[in-house]
Order: C-alpha cells, then structure tokens, then sequence
C-alpha cells in the first residue's frame, strides 16, 4: 500500500473536495481511502509513505488532444519555409515531418511526449498519430513507449488522402489494428479511437471505409474547424458545413472528439450537443497557427457541449493550456467575467468525464476505487488556499514544473522530480540523434 500524505488535498469530489493536511491511501491500482494524513497513517502504518512537505496533493492531469510526432519540431528549420497563413504551415512544415516519420522516429518521440508528460504531472493522454513515413506499427511504437514510461494513453492514427488512396486505407488499417490491440489487453491502461485528420483531406469514399471497420463502441477524433479553409472546402465540395457532412457521414456521437472547433456556426453546435459529441479546445495551438479563438464559452454554456481542453502537441505542460484557455477568451469577448469558471470545468472535471467514456477506472477524482493516478505539486501558498479558490492557485502559483511526484495506476513514476526505472539522459540522447536523422531527411 502507498500513502501519500502531509499536504493541501485536492479530491475534486463534489462533496470534500479539499482536505487541509490530507493524505490518500493506494491500494494497488485504485485509491483505497482520502482523509486526514494522521487519521490514515494510524489506519495504515506499514503502507509506504511518501510526504508531500505541505504541498499540494491532487488527482494527475489529463491531456485529451495532442501530437507525439511533433516532439522534434522543437527547433526545427525548414529550408524555404515562410508561411503565410495555416495551410501553409500544415503543407510546409506539419505535412513534411510525418512524411518523414519512420517506425523508429516514432518510438523515440513517443518516449520524450511520455516521458515529459510524467514530468509535468500529465497521467492520461489521448494523441493522434501521424507518421505518413511509415504508417504501419506506428502505433504499436507508441503503446511500446506508453508501457516504458507507465502513462495511461488512448492513441489513434490520422487518416488523410492528402498521399493518396493506399495510405489513406493503410491509416484506417492501423487504427483498426490497434483498436484490436487495445481490446485485448486487460489493464486499462490503453484504448483506441478512430483517427481522421481532417474534413477537407478525406474523401467521403475513405470516411465511408473508416466506419465501415469501425466498432460500434469506438469513435472518432478529428480535426474540424480549425481554420476558414476547412469550411471553404466542405461548403465548395459538398454543399454544406463541416458538421453536417460529419453527422451525415455517422461520424458524430458520444465516442467521438471533433478536435477546435473555431468555425462552427449555431446550428452545427446544436448538431454537436444532440449526439453528445465531444470537442476539444488548444487554446495555445490555436494563437500560435493565429487561426482565431473558438467560441467555447457559448458551446459549453448556451449549447452544454462536453468540451475538454488539449495541448495539440504545443507542449506537455496542460496548465500552460489552463493559463492560455483563462486569457484568450477575455481578449476575445473583451469580458474579464468569462473562462473563470468554464475553463477549469472543461480541465478537471470534463477531461475526466471525456477520458472515462474509453477507460473503466474512475478518472480525475480522489476517491475510493478511482484510479491512483495522483501528484505532487511543491507549492507553498502565500495567501489562504481553501475548497473555494483553489483553481485560482493552480491558475497563478503552479506550473508543470511543480510537480516533484507522478503515480500512475498506483506505480510510482516520479519522485523528487527523478523518473523512476529511466534513464532520461539516454532518452533525451536518442532523441537528439534521431531528430538530426529526421532533420536531415525534411531539408535534403
């Protein structure tokens, strides 16, 4: 048994949800008990006890939308590359990296996002794939990775025709053989969707082979909306908004996560909130590629949409996301009473409620039975830090960087910020040479 203890806990239950001087006991996989760290250290004096120093205690981050592959765009030059506006940028630099994704440069971004992830306090994370370089086992290289660092993951692989039909069908066959994959193993721990890039790069004849293949129980996740040109192409091509192609096509329902979502008009919402769809927001992502602020606010408020929130490969860090989600919407609607409270909904509570329509094990909560998925933040507050205002200290006092502890499924995975059972120095050198590898193959 595992108890973690001598800190502010943060359950996020809806009733107890802060403990002063809290402590939570693991039991294996699954949290046994929460309660006061002399109560439980009484109860259960042989567990293993790790002491939080007075910091803060709380259930592990969850990341619903992110890019592995872009691990080694981390200074990246690309030779003639200046672009203009989002497709650019996808055909210049996004595009010309997974083209040149091989097997073993998936793996290796695949131990750095994970490992990083541990280090900033992430224990779920759902990515989306793209190694058009070698599309087949990509994601075996990922669950290989996943298993290395001990992180809970739901991965998938964007489908595109932009390389033409075979590819495109060899992406649908990857997913499927990874959904398989994930179905058969026993420890909750992986899970798979659907993966398609986006509207405007597959064909309805390859949404039509997708679902064909697909599981009743397993959705999509796809990029929708992301910038105007998305929804030029749907309207020139097809007649009608992303969204409605989406639900015509049986893309939609309560499995699926349509990643954005910035150029969608109220009847799409609507469409969006009666299948119980999912939406994910990258706040950062989308002031980086500057293709405009999404209206959330009002899909989580007027329309009660399950909105969560990702990082989309722009870092492993989610309260960077958290930050950025908090200020964006402000700037947007010129309103400083906005995002207080819709962000940290979609970050602690919708993430869980989003990861838990894959995975069994009660996500996000520290509670009895939810997983033991806990971590450690050094901070010391300097004002009075209770159930009412503790979001507001996670917002201005911590980072990823606070996190000094990572339990993943009970498994200890990071203590005194050193990750147990790897050697990050040889992680981060494989990664250095394989990137110079990739590098090369971009600009020859």
């Amino acid at each position: 048994m595992l108890l973690i203890g001598n800190g502010h806990l943060i359950t996020r239950q809806k009733e107890n949800a802060f403990i002063e001087n809290g402590a939570v006991a693991i039991d294996g996989k699954t949290i046994k008990e929460v309660g006061q760290t002399k109560d439980l250290k009484a109860k259960y004096p042989e567990a293993d006890f790790i002491d939080a120093k007075g910091g803060v205690i709380m259930p592990g981050f969850i990341n619903m939308h992110n890019h592995i592959y872009s691990t080694f765009a981390r200074g990246l030059s690309i030779n003639g590359y200046n672009p203009k506006n989002f497709m650019d940028i996808l055909e210049g630099q996004w595009f010309k990296i997974d083209s040149e994704m091989n097997n073993h440069t998936t793996l290796q971004s695949g131990r750095v996002s994970y490992l990083e992830s541990i280090k900033n306090g992430v224990t779920t994370m759902f990515d989306h794939q793209a190694s058009y370089g070698e599309v087949s086992g990509s994601l075996e290289q990922l669950s290989n990775a996943a298993d290395e660092m001990g992180i809970r993951t739901c991965l998938c692989y964007e489908v595109s025709d932009r390389n033409g039909v075979k590819p495109a069908e060899e992406a649908i066959e990857e997913n499927v053989r990874f959904i398989n994959a994930a179905k058969a193993r026993k420890d909750d721990m992986q899970k798979a969707m659907m993966g398609m890039h986006a509207a405007f790069t597959v064909s309805d004849e390859t949404f039509e082979k997708a679902r064909k293949v697909t599981p009743s129980d397993i959705g999509f996740h796809i990029h929708v909306a992301e910038d105007i040109a998305d929804v030029k192409d749907s309207l020139h091509k097809y007649n009608k908004p992303i969204v409605n192609r989406l639900y015509d096509l049986d893309i939609l329902g309560s499995k699926s996560m349509l990643g954005h979502c910035i150029y969608i008009n109220p009847h799409e919402m609507k469409l969006i909130k009666d299948t119980d769809t999912m939406v994910v927001t990258n706040p950062e992502s989308n002031m980086g590629n500057a293709v405009g602020c999404p209206p959330i606010i009002r899909m989580f408020n007027e329309f009660n949409i399950m909105c969560g929130l990702g990082t989309d490969g722009y870092t492993q860090d989610i309260t960077e996301s958290y930050k950025v989600g908090n200020i964006i919407h402000k700037h947007h609607l010129a309103d400083p009473t906005v995002a207080w409270a819709e962000i940290p909904a979609m970050l602690f509570d919708n993430n869980a409620a989003m990861a838990n329509r894959y995975f069994d094990t009660k996500l996000g909560v520290l509670e009895p039975d939810a997983a033991g998925d806990v971590i450690i933040v050094d901070y010391h507050a300097a004002t009075p830090m209770n159930e009412s205002n503790f979001n507001s200290h996670i917002l201005f006092g911590m980072n990823g960087a606070n996190v000094t502890d990572t339990i993943v499924a009970g498994d200890v995975r990071m203590r005194n910020r050193e990750v147990v059972g790897i050697d990050q120095e040889e992680v981060y050198a494989s990664a250095r040479e394989e990137a110079v590898k990739l590098w090369n193959r971009i600009n020859k």
